[in-house]
């Protein structure tokens, strides 16, 4: 296909999964602010998913809406698609597969790999892989409506950097990664882009709220910006694959992590 444009920004209806809290809602914020509308997928977190929208709204009408869904169970993700575009008249454009299974950044607290359970690899897969299968999958119909489509898969720079036993969320993250690159492969075709971006601990989200103050500034030290990453910062990124600047961008892992990791 020739023309590989896509929507600019303020013409796009973009879905966050996990968009209420931690990075999911800087993710939100840096989509509203540059005129896109959002749907704020949440699991748990109606309360604070609810008031990010209605916020939203008070400053542009209907640019917002809350839809509560388990990534994991195609039923619940279809729902979250018909509702936006139901409420929106239009089809999701970009999806950011940020919804994170249950976990804590707290590498002292983790399981070390002679006594990691499986269950917790199978936890870590579901909510990871098979919650960006379901939303890639539900998001086709409507990408093929509007003849482009973005997928933004957030990643980890821990399959560079392994150096803390957080052995089940890497590897499904690893997993994500290599499902970014054959679907950017087998949807390419169709207009549409697949790519990761991989931070490594952000300063400060709810999952890496467990994290001691030194572990921060060790990571910090060892940059060359001298810090660590914030939700915003990585967020703004993010914008990036999902504008027209990116149409010729996809299977692409993009570490943003203040230099950290070189890859």
């Amino acid at each position: 296909m020739a023309d590989h444009q896509a929507p600019a920004l303020n013409q796009q209806i973009v879905l966050v999964t996990g968009g209420a809290r931690g990075l999911g809602k800087a993710v939100t914020e840096a989509f509203l602010r540059e005129g896109a509308k959002v749907v704020i997928n949440y699991l748990n977190s109606r309360e604070a998913a609810e008031a990010l929208a209605n916020e939203a709204n008070e400053r542009a009408a209907n640019s917002a809406i809350a839809i509560q869904g388990d990534v994991t169970d195609p039923a619940a993700v279809k729902n979250i698609f018909d509702t936006a575009k139901e409420f929106f008249s239009a089809p999701i454009s970009t999806v950011v597969n940020n919804a994170l299974a249950s976990f804590s950044f707290d590498g002292d607290a983790r399981p070390k790999a002679d006594e990691i359970d499986w269950s917790r690899f199978t936890g870590q897969f579901e909510g990871n892989v098979r919650g960006a299968v379901n939303t890639t999958q539900a998001a086709l119909a409507g990408f093929e409506e509007l003849g482009s489509g973005r997928i933004i898969n957030i990643g980890t720079n821990l399959f560079q950097h392994p150096v803390v036993p957080y052995h089940d969320y890497t590897a499904s993250k690893a997993a994500l990664l290599s499902l970014t690159r054959t679907f950017a492969h087998d949807l390419g075709p169709k207009n549409i882009t697949v790519n990761m971006l991989s931070g490594g601990l952000l300063r400060t989200t709810d999952a890496s709220a467990a994290t001691p103050e030194e572990v921060f500034d060790f990571i910090a030290s060892g940059t060359p910006l001298r810090s660590v990453t914030t939700p915003a910062e990585f967020a703004d990124a993010i914008l990036f694959f999902a504008s027209p600047w990116s149409r010729s961008v996809t299977g692409q892992n993009l570490v943003v992590d203040g230099g950290l990791v070189m890859d």
